[in-house]
């Protein structure tokens, strides 16, 4: 296996015979599956991890862009605000598991980290690579086995308790059995790394109830060609609105996107759960762009006047240029009907009036978003009441655990999502191996 840690997939000593079970097997090297899976060695559990793709934690290295927002620094009351749809759920978790847990656990593995604006935790290296390879440590420490290429195929389930699972691998099937089971397969978000659903599946098969999972933290795809026109175009200090059937419903302050679609960045993937659910209720959702949000109408208005009265002999295209960037220039233009060419102090009133509403709401109709495999998180999944919060333990089948992604846990974007992973994770480790 190319590119990995050398101890990954190699058998150690406490590998068991069919009938002599491992205590812990986890399904899914993904962040919650490698910090469940080092946390029950660590408490003397003989663990296996079981990842269907070539090398571990596909989806950890392409996050924040190759650099991996680990977690956040935000308190954990303003924490749980970031998180959908019941934050309470992870209030235990978050309790014996938090940001500055994981980060500690990355460092005392190799990877220490720094926090950056907005409270948002990066590796010092800025290589997501490195928090792979500690989170591979710190499980190799207590010697997990890691067998990438091995996919589960199902559940096996006796009297309401979990025994094993059934596997394939290039060198054919088998069943392996276990004294508990972590499900840590991930959403359907990126599922060229691994997340394609296979956990509602086998959660399913067993009586869990799943919510229909939809994408979230996704761009926007937009009507019309106007976003498309700016595709590329960045805009910073803007506030984004989310309107829908009429009335404003949702806003956000900070960056965003134009693209050959229609909108994305940061303010639009925060709202796209919103966004999503409203579209698929069958709303009619509009986002509107405020590109002046620090100028009231007269006080831009004023600035609007100065600039035209001090440059009146200037040609309106040119004027344009000290209000909004070179993109949006012809798309301004073109809404307000306001000929290029002309001087300032040709512009009307009522012209003027236009570009100064344009300015405060500029209205796109949102008319869809982009596939799971543009979306960083799913949303929806194994519903909670069905989950024990205490534990991450199944209600329904003994000795099966949960964590991660596949649960209806989602949130904002700035790190927010990995630490539920992490925790959940880190959670159902522990448990697993306590004694009750």
């Amino acid at each position: 296996m190319a590119g990995q840690p050398a101890y990954l997939g190699r058998s150690t000593e406490k590998t068991k015979a069919m009938n002599n079970p491992y205590d812990v097997i986890v399904v899914g090297a993904g962040a919650a599956g490698l910090v469940a899976a080092a946390r029950a060695a660590e408490l003397g559990g003989c663990v296996l991890v079981l990842e269907k793709m070539e090398r571990a934690a596909r989806k950890i290295l392409i996050s924040g862009k190759g650099r991996c927002n680990i977690t956040n620094s935000a308190t954990q009351d303003e924490f749980l605000k970031h998180i959908h749809p019941d934050s309470r759920f992870l209030r235990h978790a978050f309790s014996k598991f938090f940001s500055h847990d994981v980060i500690n656990l990355l460092e005392t593995n190799g990877c220490p980290s720094v926090v950056e604006r907005g409270g948002r935790v990066f590796p010092v290296s800025n290589k997501a690579a490195d928090v792979v390879n500690a989170l591979v440590k710190s499980g190799a420490r207590h010697r997990v086995e890691i067998r990438c290429g091995h996919k589960v195929t199902g559940l096996i389930v006796e009297n309401g308790e979990v025994v094993g699972l059934n596997v394939h691998s290039n060198s054919g099937s088998q069943t392996l059995l276990a004294r508990n089971i972590i499900l840590c397969t991930g959403g359907k978000s990126y599922p060229a790394t691994g997340s394609d659903g296979d956990g509602y599946r086998f959660a399913s098969s067993v009586g869990h109830s799943i919510k229909t999972p939809h994408q979230s933290l996704v761009p926007l795809e937009t009507e019309g060609n106007t976003a498309q026109r700016m595709k590329g175009l960045s805009l910073r200090n803007v506030k984004g609105s989310v309107w829908l059937n009429g009335k404003k419903a949702k806003e956000e302050f900070g960056e965003m996107l134009f693209t050959e679609f229609g909108v994305s960045g940061p303010i639009i993937l925060t709202m796209s759960r919103f966004v999503v659910d409203a579209l698929r209720e069958k709303n009619r959702v509009e986002l509107s762009v405020d590109l002046k949000p620090a100028l009231d109408e007269a006080k831009l208005d004023a600035r609007l006047i100065r600039d035209l009265a001090e440059n009146g002999r200037i040609r309106m295209d040119s004027i344009f240029r000290k209000w909004l960037p070179a993109p949006m220039i012809p798309v301004f233009l073109g809404k307000t009907g306001v000929n290029g060419a002309m001087v300032g102090h040709q512009l009307t009133a009522k012209d003027r009036r236009k570009i100064l509403l344009l300015m405060k709401d500029l209205r796109f109709i949102i008319t869809g978003c982009r596939p799971f495999k543009e979306a960083i998180v799913t949303a929806g999944g194994v519903v909670t009441t069905e989950i024990d919060t205490r534990t991450m333990e199944s209600k329904l089948i003994k000795n099966l655990y949960l964590a991660g992604e596949m649960i209806d846990l989602d949130a904002d974007t700035g790190g927010y999502n990995l630490q539920i992973a992490f925790s959940t994770g880190w959670l159902a480790g522990e448990s697993c191996m306590t004694p009750r």
